[in-house]
């Protein structure tokens, strides 16, 4: 009988916390949208960061997909994600924009939506001029949108994934589809999907980190974690690093005055 009190009265064991596999940590950057100079700054911070390391940590690096589109250099974000690639691993997810970059070389139409999305920006830093692109036909841009984008690039950007699960976490662009398993998502929603995933309240098979969703601050709702902070708009780019069963945050926020600042912790604590 006072055993059975005991058990009743013992305090219940805490939550197991999510974690990563042991002995790494991830730094999962949310939507770059073209902010080459705060994404350049996010970079620096990590990598001083992986240099101070004694742990001997493997370390990976994600991209929740975004990276172009919206902001100023589109197409140095890609060169430089390409460059930091060849001495850090990196994968990168594709988002919707990643889609309509592509789809844009399929047909005129696919090319005015991409346009009118965020287009026009990466086709400047690409190589087209404003005075080209506002007095050419439609017609015209594309035909002329395979010679100025080299097919490499379009190469490398289709080989983007749309998936990386990580311990008792995944990682995807937009979300996932509450009423499916992760082994039978659709493709369409980890690059689209808003609802029914963000106001699903109930447990996901793993712990979702997306982007796509622009939020004031990181977005942490325990089944899932958001953190786009809308770096084209708002000057603030977001990384999430993980390590075993701990979370912190990286920002670069845009300064008065052109300069780039790296702070620990969220923008709205």
């Amino acid at each position: 009988m006072i055993e059975t009190l005991r058990a009743l009265f013992r305090p219940a064991r805490p939550a197991r916390l999510p974690r990563v596999p042991a002995g790494q940590r991830y730094y999962v950057i949310g939507d770059i949208h073209g902010r080459l100079d705060l994404y350049d700054a996010l970079i620096a911070a990590i990598e001083e960061e992986i240099a101070a390391d004694r742990a001997g940590l493997a370390m990976r690096v994600v991209l929740l997909g975004d990276l172009i589109d919206r902001g100023p250099d589109s197409a140095g974000v890609i060169a430089r994600t390409q460059e930091w690639q060849r001495r850090r691993l990196v994968r990168v997810l594709a988002g919707n924009h990643e889609e309509m970059f592509l789809e844009a070389f399929a047909r005129p139409e696919m090319l005015r939506h991409f346009l009118k999305h965020g287009g026009f920006e990466t086709l400047l830093s690409f190589g087209f001029t404003r005075q080209q692109l506002a007095s050419l036909a439609l017609e015209e841009i594309f035909a002329l949108l395979p010679k100025v984008v080299p097919q490499a690039v379009r190469d490398y950007i289709a080989s983007f994934e749309t998936m990386i699960r990580a311990g008792d976490y995944v990682f995807v662009h937009a979300g996932i589809d509450p009423a499916r398993p992760l082994a039978e998502q659709r493709g369409s929603d980890l690059l689209w999907i808003r609802e029914p995933f963000l106001t699903h309240e109930g447990p996901l098979e793993k712990v979702v980190v997306h982007g796509h969703t622009i939020f004031d601050h990181v977005m942490d709702c325990g089944n899932r974690i958001g953190i786009d902070t809308g770096a084209f708009r708002s000057g603030v780019l977001t990384a999430l690093v993980l390590e075993g069963d701990q979370r912190r945050i990286l920002q670069a926020r845009a300064e008065d005055g052109g300069s780039v600042a790296v702070f620990h912790g969220d923008r709205a604590h």
